[in-house]
């Protein structure tokens, strides 16, 4: 007889490659819908065990019909549960007493044990007595159990006892595999759904693929209601029961409605136009299907909340949205998590709003160092780490969802933190690592920006709470990378139009390659497409070689080996994708080299999305997908997005967010006349484009100069120094900041790189009007219009303005002559920067009988002029 305990098989070559092999000691369970999809797992595993001269038992009890046809080679041992549990038992583990060391054995599905006992807290003490039993003797044992038919108290018995658990999904034409928890082995696929085809159990890697599988399926091991109990978990089983009898018409659907609006209130919102939108498009169904998949208690938020509706109104639009959106399995942590996370670390006092606003903000920081340090709750890290069970390894992102969030007239983009997790390594390691991201959002509600942006909004009295959004990253693993193939953010309404051709009705989309990190954040030194609905093929940027040399150099992406986001330049992971597909998004340059990432002198592929663009109906998808949302939003929306292609060109898009867009839309009202008879001496700036924002003409009451040549010199701390400055300047209390501020400077505003602009957050330019960038900081580096980033949230948020100038091309003028020969105010109202004042310049046009200074701009025909009008009165023009 065969002792030798390192060499189990599951009969299955490429389930053992799949498990890294058995272990002694292992207690596999199937976790299956019928006995039809266990059998093909307990076959082969018999077989190899008398293959190898195993000592083999099959445990017959149930009343299926029998696993083992042919027990030649082992021993079958009739059990009858309907004896009682003792007797039951005894007889098992005398059975197992006798075999010893290193058997195998088989048992039937243990369902039927439930349904005999009539109890599935003695299903889970059989388990809990029988496995540790077995895991001393270093046996091998395969257990059934009917999924989706049991409680908690049987499912978390097995879950914390079992070696191996494994779950099998039958879907047309596959079988799917899916550890849930394999302990003392692992391997970076070993969490993965896996395909079973022929004799290999492949990893599915695709996202769309794995939502598909899984997002449909009950789970009600990881039903979260269970740990809440009290009002939460009254208000659901009644709404859960009167939606049912609606359904079977035991009940007139008017009593659905009732339960419909109280749970609204509890789990959604309290909003009154979100109310609207959600009585319209969700059910008493959606809202059960929510708790179902939320941990804690509490609201939602606004991101969640307009993630699910932006499906629902589309999916009630057209049946065939279903099909070319990408599924999603989102789950949702509740509002009171947070406000309790707060309270059990002692950070509630520290919150808590002082007069001061200065005192408030050194506060704050001691609440969000210990929002990062705390710890949570002992059921919440069990809920934390069931969901993780069920996503496997593959990446997820925590995304902010608070109750202010997403709302009309509050976006707070940018404002609070979103982490992405790779979700790599063991178990434990994947949870410490999730739960320092979800630290990490609750920390950014706390930081100087977001609380920056609620007072300036009166929103620091406001109940502000975060709900949390954990959805699975879209797109597919390529090498040791897994990223979306295009990401982005669309806008039903576009507010650049750089082309009299193109109409801002149809909206833009700002599309990159890889991860959306570089959509939404302002890129230093590099650029992204921006593509007019109406007009997909147009480029600010012009065509050939200038639209090249402003295409997307570097993406950002999961590095599933070093478990970290990370960005790579493009020519690094452009091979590993299939030549069609490489050829939709880009083409082949032999102008620019790849550099290290070249292999005999190839050329680097430049991204362009051109093919993408004119060969698919992504862009006219999308424009009728935004459409659509704005109808029923009744108001601009904007959202983020993932896509992805098969080779074929047919191809997914997955929602990620939408909310009201704040914009002021351009119409007929939307131009200002641009004066024509102006002398050379009397135009300051000039622009024909890029810009972005409402046309106006107006006084400048205050211009904030930044002087390119001097600031080059700067080391990187001064510009800091300089930085700094402009925020104070921008929030002094002298009147200047309650009328126009006009900002002007090299580079990039808002950038993370001092070397390539100017450094300042939004929260302290937030009382500027107008933005101007010039083209002067290096060669080879443009204004960023920087459409659908956070920063351009802000500003049009704002109803801020933006324009850039190139000096030397035509249209455009800076004379920096005369900014350079007016009084500069610096030291006097700065006392302290008085050191910066050879690259800071402030003037106040008007003053000491100083010519006004006005600003005309016309957006529809992307002009802006900036000039002195001798005529009118000392003091600035008026609005």
């Amino acid at each position: 007889m065969n002792t030798d305990l390192n060499s189990f098989s599951t009969g299955l070559p490429g389930l053992d490659r799949m498990l890294c092999g058995l272990v002694a000691g292992d207690n596999v369970v199937w976790q299956v819908d019928t006995v039809d999809d266990y059998l093909p797992f307990v076959t082969p595993f018999w077989e190899e065990a008398r293959r190898q001269d195993r000592k083999l038992v099959y445990f017959r009890f149930a009343r299926h019909r029998e696993l083992i046809a042919d027990p030649a080679g082992g021993k079958v041992y009739v059990m009858r549960p309907e004896d009682g549990f003792e007797r039951f038992l005894g007889g098992i583990l005398s059975v197992i007493e006798r075999e010893g060391i290193g058997a195998c054995y088989v048992f039937d599905w243990l369902s039927d044990l439930a349904a005999d006992w009539y109890s599935d807290h003695m299903l889970g003490n059989f388990f809990r007595i029988t496995c540790p039993y077995l895991c001393d003797l270093k046996t091998i044992a395969y257990f059934g159990l009917k999924k989706n038919s049991h409680s908690f108290q049987a499912t978390e018995a097995i879950h914390r006892t079992a070696q191996v658990i494994l779950e099998v999904y039958r879907k047309p034409g596959h079988v799917y595999v899916h550890p849930q928890k394999v302990d003392q082995r692992y391997s970076p696929t070993l969490y993965l759904l896996h395909r079973w085809h022929g004799a290999e159990f492949t990893p599915v890697t695709n996202s769309a693929v794995i939502t598909e599988t899984l997002a449909d399926v009950p789970q009600p091991w990881m039903d979260f209601s269970i740990h809440r109990p009290g009002v939460w978990l009254e208000t659901f089983r009644q709404a859960e029961a009167t939606w049912q009898a609606v359904k079977a018409g035991r009940q007139p659907a008017s009593e659905a409605d009732v339960w419909f609006r109280r749970v609204l209130k509890m789990v959604v919102t309290r909003d009154v136009r979100f109310s609207a939108l959600a009585q319209r498009y969700f059910d008493l169904g959606d809202l059960i299907e929510i708790m179902k998949r939320m941990i804690g208690t509490g609201q939602i938020g606004g991101k969640t909340l307009g993630m699910l509706l932006a499906r629902a109104i589309l999916r009630r639009a057209a049946p065939r949205w279903s099909d070319r959106l990408e599924s999603h399995d989102s789950f949702y942590i509740g509002s009171d998590v947070f406000y309790t996370y707060l309270v059990e670390n002692g950070c509630w006092w520290l919150r808590r709003r002082q007069g001061d606003f200065e005192a408030y903000l050194q506060q704050a920081a001691e609440a969000r160092e210990r929002i990062l340090r705390g710890t949570f709750a002992e059921s919440v890290g069990e809920q934390f780490a069931e969901m993780l069970e069920y996503f496997g390894q593959s990446p997820i992102i925590v995304r902010s969802s608070s109750l202010l969030e997403d709302n009309y007239g509050n976006a707070f983009s940018g404002m609070y933190d979103s982490v992405f997790c790779a979700n790599q390594g063991s178990p434990a390691l994947r949870l410490e690592a999730f739960m320092a991201a979800v630290r990490t959002v609750y920390a950014s509600t706390m930081s100087p920006e977001s609380l920056a942006y609620r007072q300036h909004h009166g929103l620091l009295d406001q109940d502000e709470q975060m709900g949390l959004l954990v959805q699975r990253v879209s797109g597919e693993l390529y090498g040791r990378h897994f990223f979306p193939q295009v990401a982005g953010v669309g806008f039903s309404f576009n507010p650049f139009v750089w082309k009299k051709t193109i109409d801002p009705q149809a909206g833009f989309l700002r599309l990159v390659f890889g991860l959306g990190t570089r959509a939404v954040d302002r890129t230093d030194d590099d650029y992204t497409r921006l593509v007019a609905l109406n007009e997909p093929a147009l480029r600010p940027e012009g065509t050939g070689s200038d639209a090249r040399q402003y295409g997307q150099r570097r993406v950002d992406v999961l590095d599933l080996q070093a478990n970290a986001l990370v960005t790579r330049e493009f020519a690094e992971v452009a091979h590993e994708l299939e030549t069609d597909l490489l050829e939709l998004f880009s083409e082949e340059n032999s102008s620019r080299a790849s550099g290290s990432a070249a292999e005999g002198g190839t050329a680097a592929p430049v991204l362009d999305f051109d093919r993408m663009l004119a060969q698919t109906r992504f862009a006219p998808d999308m424009r009728e997908l935004l459409r659509t949302l704005e109808t029923a939003y009744d108001n601009p929306v904007d959202i983020e997005f993932t896509a992805n292609f098969l080779p074929d060109g047919q191809y997914r898009i997955n929602l990620l967010q939408c909310r009201p867009f704040q914009v002021k839309i351009l119409g007929t009202g939307s131009r200002a006349k641009i004066p024509t008879s102006l002398t050379a001496e009397q135009k300051l700036i000039e622009s024909e484009g890029p810009v972005v924002g409402h046309s106006l003409a107006t006084g400048i009451h205050r211009l904030i100069y930044v002087v390119p040549a001097v600031y080059a010199q700067l080391s990187m701390s001064q510009r800091y120094s300089v930085a700094r400055a402009i925020g104070r300047l921008t929030h002094l209390n002298d009147g200047a900041n309650q009328r126009t501020i006009m900002l002007v400077g090299p580079g990039r505003w808002g950038t993370s790189m001092p070397s390539l602009g100017v450094p300042v957050s939004f929260a302290e330019i937030n009382t500027v009007s107008v933005i101007c960038e010039l083209a002067l900081m290096h060669e080879g580096l443009v204004p960023d219009i920087s459409l659908g980033t956070h920063f351009f949230n802000d500003l049009v948020e704002m109803d801020m303005l933006y324009f850039a100038v190139s000096p030397g091309k035509p249209g455009h003028l800076l004379n920096e002559a005369w900014l350079c020969a007016q009084p500069n105010r610096l030291a006097e109202l700065l006392p302290t920067v008085q050191g910066l004042a050879d690259a800071l310049r402030v003037i106040d046009p008007g003053r000491d009988g100083q010519p006004p200074l006005c600003l005309n701009v016309d957006s529809m025909n992307q002009r802006a002029l900036c000039y002195l009008d001798p005529g009118a009165p000392a003091g600035g023009a008026g609005e």
